[in-house]
This record gives structure tokens, sequence and C-alpha cells, in this order.
């Protein structure tokens, strides 16, 4: 038994590492404290900072002005920029906000590094920020003062005079300039709330609901768990054990969490709940019901008394759109679709927008194979014709203007000869018509579009090139100004080296497969190095962080200094390429990516005789970890050595919506089995030859520790070696402090004993991000 730093790691480990090192590896040659320092340096919180005048938190105020960070090694600068005619000057008096917040909070704050992660300026001029993870309302005018905001957390009404909140299970509203409070609802429960925000992998306090564009009404739900099923986790303390519960539905329940749709007219505090019954706690795109912290599936007319919504089947393979009134509640179903796997209404966005004005509904569809929008009338419920048409996907629908008749739009895929992954921004007629590239540039471009539609924001970047921020016109694209150009010199000065772009052909043989390669900085052609899979198999991510330039992409370069290559695949069943890419592993989520991963794992060693395939590792967090486990079981031949953290093992032991959306609803056979039972990497488990490294936050609320015991049960009842790293007050999530650093070094530590065959030193402690 190990205790790590602090008491806050306990390693199981099973014997298999002591009897290796004392044996094959004995004349390996080790790997020094100061190889262990030149991976550090390529963290992610020690590269960024070395990345200069790339905008961050950009945000419009209104149509002619807009705000961002900018960071040089001097510091931050928070600067507010006018559109139309081009002043740049700072947001606010950086040093008195520091010395104001500083004596809230009881801190040293440094004008130059305010520690703020989201800001907005308010209607009154005062600054709504937060940091040291709290949320504070500092009022510059005069000396500047700085108060924390207390109570519960709100959405405020679209005038800014009011806040919508959740206290005892009903909801309430707050004037946000008198501070007084009014109770909307009264026949909120245990259980039995109005806009509360659970989704068993997720639960917070904040309250989900959409205000009326007039800020007189509000649309939420009451949401009834009273028979959902329960979790439960228990803190490591001293004495009496601390206990979590909340609810939890799993895959398969009788009961699952139900939402009752209503509307509040807050003037009157008057309930009005529509006529259908109960909903699915479902959303279009994402496996809650709040996919962005808001309530996406759900519109307003701007007029305020027609209210439309897209309610989803359990198994998501049925969507209905409808439209209530909301002074009667009455509830009319517009039309739905239906699908054979599953249906999102986007790729990275709720994509459908209600048109009142011209009775339109815009919808979006992958009927086609590919993510294109059609626009149906809103009373017969008609197609009238589609928008968009072709190869490619729209990703996010960011602007309709009824008037002209106009979307803007990011999309995928619609540029021949670019990579498939590169997000462009066009507009397209409602009426239908050949989009219009606003971007052209060969790069993956992220949009800010005012507010009024006038301008967007365009950054652009690759993985081997520095951002780009522009600011453009929304008609035709044209440049108006450059507001930044991304400088990388302190990078590359410290020894950073890009990625390297590849793509290999999948399990088909046919289809191309894009995926990233990090080498050691030191690399050596005429060496051999082992091969290491950082894997997340999706459905709903890939492996590769971002087609966007990122100083570090997790610790791949960092583990790739150690004496590796690193590798990141994204294989087929990972979202933003055709419908039948998304879907190649459909009812089968055991699958993984997995053959896509070894197959291409082995064409880059047919084209690279520097890799070792006969080392390979692979490790990946959360489905990263399932995946990882399933590697070491089901190839047991190729993969050598896996980490396999926080990973959800059994579906059946994790929420109902994610499972049952990508692997479909339980179905039991009159012998037992189930549909289920291949995905369960317990399953599996006696197939284990190489390596295995299993870890596991205790406090893990989204992905249940239950998921990784399952498959140490089964190690045990085959007899099989293994090491286990428990946490017990960690989350799903390690971080980027001490535990998290600690969990990283014992990475660097299982492969480099374990697949380079050397031994690590003894102890490292990596710093730990700056809080």
């Amino acid at each position: 038994m190990i205790v790590g730093k602090g008491a806050r790691a306990l390693v199981l480990a099973c014997g298999l590492a002591a009897g290796l090192a004392g044996t094959a590896f004995a004349q390996a040659p080790a790997v020094t404290g100061d190889d262990y320092a030149r991976a550090e340096k390529f963290l992610p919180h020690n590269t960024a900072p070395l990345v200069d005048h790339v905008p961050a938190m950009l945000a419009w105020i209104d149509d002619g002005q807009f705000t961002y960070r900018d960071h040089d090694a001097g510091g931050d600068r928070f600067l507010r920029v006018g559109a139309a005619h081009g002043g740049v000057v700072p947001a606010f008096d950086h040093v008195k906000l520091a010395r104001a917040l500083g004596d809230a909070a009881g801190k040293p704050v440094k004008a130059e590094n305010l520690p703020i992660k989201r800001w907005s300026i308010e209607d009154d001029g005062r600054i709504a920020l937060s940091a040291f993870g709290k949320d504070w309302r500092c009022d510059l005018s005069g000396g500047g003062e700085c108060m924390e905001k207390t109570g519960e957390p709100g959405v405020a009404s679209p005038d800014g005079k009011l806040e919508a909140f959740i206290r005892d299970w009903n909801l309430w509203v707050r004037d946000l300039s008198t501070g007084s409070e009014t109770q909307l609802t009264t026949d909120g429960a245990t259980d039995y709330g109005y806009a509360t925000d659970n989704a068993g992998w997720k639960h917070t306090d904040k309250a989900i609901l959409v205000w009326s564009p007039d800020s007189t009404k509000i649309a939420t739900f009451q949401q009834d768990q009273r028979r959902t099923s329960e979790m439960v986790l228990v803190h490591t303390n001293v004495g009496a054990p601390k206990v979590e519960r909340w609810k939890y539905p799993f895959v398969g329940d009788e009961h699952v969490t139900m939402i009752e749709r209503v509307v509040i007219d807050v003037p009157s505090r008057k309930v009005v709940r529509l006529d259908m019954p109960p909903d699915q706690h479902r959303s279009t795109l994402c496996d809650d019901v709040s996919c962005s912290g808001g309530w996406e599936d759900v519109q307003w007319a701007p007029d305020g008394r027609t209210l439309a919504f897209a309610s989803t089947s359990r198994n998501h393979r049925e969507s209905w759109l409808r439209i209530a009134d909301v002074d009667t509640g009455a509830v009319r179903t517009v039309f739905d679709e239906k699908v054979k796997t599953w249906f999102e209404s986007g790729n990275g966005a709720v994509n459908w927008r209600y048109l009142p004005r011209s009775n339109e509904i815009l919808w979006f569809s992958e009927r086609d194979n590919w993510g294109n929008l059609y626009l149906y009338d809103a009373t017969s419920g008609r197609l009238k014709h589609a928008v968009t048409t072709g190869e490619g996907n729209v990703t996010e629908v960011l602007r309709v203007d009824p008037d002209t008749r106009t979307v803007w739009f990011r999309g995928v895929g619609m540029e021949g000869g670019r990579n498939p992954y590169y997000q462009h921004f066009y507009k397209v007629s409602l009426d239908g018509g050949e989009p219009v590239l606003l971007t052209p540039e060969d790069a993956d471009h992220k949009v800010k579009l005012s507010p009024g539609g006038t301008y967007f924001v365009d950054t652009y970047s690759t993985t081997d090139t520095a951002p780009v921020t522009l600011l453009r016109n929304a008609v035709d694209g044209a440049l108006v100004r450059e507001v930044a150009r991304g400088d990388i010199s302190r990078l590359r000065a410290a020894g950073w080296v890009a990625p390297e772009p590849f793509t290999v052909k999948a399990r088909d043989g046919k289809t191309d497969l894009y995926g990233l390669m990090f080498k050691p900085t030191n690399f050596d052609p005429s060496k051999q190095y082992p091969i290491i899979n950082y894997v997340y198999p999706g459905p709903q991510v890939g492996s590769v962080r971002s087609r966007s330039f990122l100083a570090s992409h997790g610790d791949n370069q960092a583990l790739a200094e150690l004496g590796f290559i690193v590798v990141a695949i994204d294989g087929m069943g990972t979202p933003w390429r055709s419908k039948a890419f998304h879907d190649a592993y459909f009812g089968d989520i055991g699958d993984n990516t997995l053959p896509d991963q070894v197959t291409g794992m082995k064409q880059l060693a047919e084209r690279h005789p520097w890799i070792d395939l006969d080392r390979a590792g692979i490790w990946g967090h959360s489905g990263g970890g399932n995946a990882t486990a399933g590697a070491m079981f089901r190839y047991p031949d190729f993969f050598k050595v896996g980490i396999a953290e926080s990973g959800n093992h059994d579906n059946r032991s994790y929420e109902d919506d994610w499972a049952e959306k990508w692997q479909g609803l339980p179905v039991i056979a009159k012998d037992g089995s189930s549909n289920y039972d291949d995905q369960a990497n317990q399953n599996h488990a006696d197939k284990l030859k190489g390596h295995l490294l299993l870890i596991h936050g205790l406090m893990d609320d989204n992905v249940p520790p239950q998921n990784t015991l399952l498959v140490v049960q089964a190690l045990i009842e085959a007899n099989k070696d293994f090491d286990l790293l428990l946490l017990p007050e960690a989350r799903h999530g390690y971080g980027s402090g001490e535990v998290g650093m600690y969990v990283t070094r014992k990475r660097w530590d299982y492969f480099v004993r374990h697949l380079l065959g050397a031994e690590p030193p003894t102890g490292y402690e990596i710093e730990p991000a700056k809080q």
C-alpha cells in the first residue's frame, strides 16, 4: 500500500510492477528528473501563458462594440473595441478593479493578472465577474467597490431587471435593483420541483428556464424525480462518513425523470400547465434537457403569445416540433421526425428555429446523410423545401433574419480539398440557393456574430499556425480590420513543436480518418519508439481535441517527451462527418472505435520504421477509460499497457440518457441475456494479458466509481494482475491541481516503466497550475 501526497491517493498494487521491475527491465536506463522536467514544460498550464495576442473571453456588448482579454509577457488587458470606428480602449480601470476585488476577497490581486474566469458589463455600468470561485458585482465609480453576489444563482430577464431562481423546489424572482424577492410557485415539493437542473450525471442549483422577450413570462417545467433511482457517494473523512445523495436515473429503469411543461406569468404569478402528458427529460442534441446552460429546445415568439418546443423520445429516435398557446396551454404537434438510429438537431448546437412572422419552422436533419436545413410550414407541418443541400454539415445556426430571410451558420466539410473538420462561416437564403462562404482562409474558424448581425469576429488557425483575429462584415465577409495576430515566438523559444496531422484508412479500407501525432522534441529517426494511443471514442466527441491552434493537447506532447510517439485518431462513430460515419457502431458501443485505432496504428507503423508496434499502449479518461479497458481485453496481443481513468465500463451503471441514445433501450432475451452484455468491460476482463492501471475518483458524481469496481471484481475473479489507483475525494475530472498532477505523474511513471522499459525518477512532483 502506498499513500500518496496529502493522503489523497490510494494505490493498491497487485504485485505485477514490483516483479517485473526487478527482472526484465533490470538493465534498462533510467528516465531522469530532468526528462520529467522537460516534459512538464509542455503541460497546458505551462504552455498557454506563452501564447500572445489571442483574444479570449470575447463578447459583444451591442452591435457596434465588443470586449476581449489580450495577453502577452506583460500580463493581461481587458479591451473594448469599437467596431464601426475602430477605437480600442481599456474595458475598465484595471488598477481600480484589482484593488476593489482584492479588498473584497481578502487576497492580493494584480492589475496585470486579474483572476477573472468570466465577466460582463451590466446595463447600469457595473461589472459582473467570477473570481476565486465566487460571483461578484463591482462598481468602479468613485473609489471602486466589489460585493460578493449572494443567494441562489439566477437567470436574468432580457430587460435586466429581474432574475429567476430556485428556492425550496419552487421558482422565485428577485428584483436586481432592490433585492426584493417574489415567490412564483407554491406547489413545488422534494424531487418534484420547478426548473431543477438534474440529469443525474450533472446536478446544480441553476434554474433551467426561458424568459419571454418582454420579460413578463417564463417557460420552464416541474421536474418529477420522485420515483427516480438514487445515487449515493461517501466522503473519506475521520469519524462518521459524510454522504451525498441525489436522484440519478439508470439505463433501463422503469421510472426515469420526467418534466411537466409550464408557462408562468410573472406579474400575476399565474402558472399555465401545458395540455400534454409529462415529457421525457431529453434534448434533441445532448444527454440533458439543457445542453449549454439554457433550455435550447424552447423558443418564444417575439410577441410572447406562443411558444415552440421540441420533444424527444426516450431512445432519441423520434422528435416532435410543437407549438403552445401560452394563455390557454393548448399544444399542437406541427410535425415529427423518426430515424432508425438516433436523431440530433445539430452537430454543435440545437439548430432549429421558430419563425412565427412567416409562419415557418427552420429544421435541421441528417435525412440525406448530411446535416442540412429544411423549411416547414408551421401550420400544416408541410415541408416547403431544403434550405441547404449536398455534402457537409451545418454545425451551428448563429442567426436568422426574418426581414432579409437570411441564415448565418457555421459548417464543416463543404469546401473540397480541405480538412473536413475545419469550420467555416456561411450565409444562405431561407428560400434556398448556394451558401455564401464568408471565411475563405483554409483553416478552422471560430466566429462571434454581433447581436444585430452587422459584423462578426473571426479567429482562424490550424494546429500548427497561430490564430489570426479579424473583424468582418457579415453581409459579404469583407475585412473591416485586423483585431489581433497571435504570436507564438515565446512558445517556440521554450522548445514547442507542432503536432503532425496525418490520415489513415478506417476499418473499411476506404474511409479517411484524421489524426494528430506527437513526437519528442529530440526525436531521432534512427531509434525505435513505443507508441501510445490517446483515445476518446465518442460518440459525442472524438480523440483529437481541436483542429484550431492549441499550445498543448492535454499532456500528449509532454508524454511524448519521455520517449514515446503519441497519436490521437478520430475513428468511425465520432461526430462532424456524415450520418453514416457517426452511426458506425450504433447499438454496439463496446466497439469504441477500437478497430479503427488498431488499423490506424498499424498503418502508421508501416510508414514509419521508428514506430515499435510491439510496444503499443493506450490511455483515456471517462469514455476513453472505457475504451482503454476494452482495448486491453479485446486486443490483448496488440496493446501491452493501458491506463483507464474514470471509465463508464458498464453503461447500465451510468445515467439513462447517454447509453439509451447510442446503444438503444435494453432488450432482455428469454435466457436473461441482453443487448448490453457485450458492452460491459467486466464481461471481457478474463482476456487481459498486459499491464492495466485503473483509476477512479471515489466522489465521481458523473461516472459512479462502481463502474471501475465492477472491472476490479472481474479481474480478481479471473486471477489477473492489475494496478488500481483510487482518489478518495476526486470528482470525475481531476483538474490541474495537486490531485490532477499526481495522476499525470503516475500515468507517466506507468508508461515509462512498463512500455519504455525504464525506471522513472522516484517521487517526481509536478507543479500544479497557479490558481
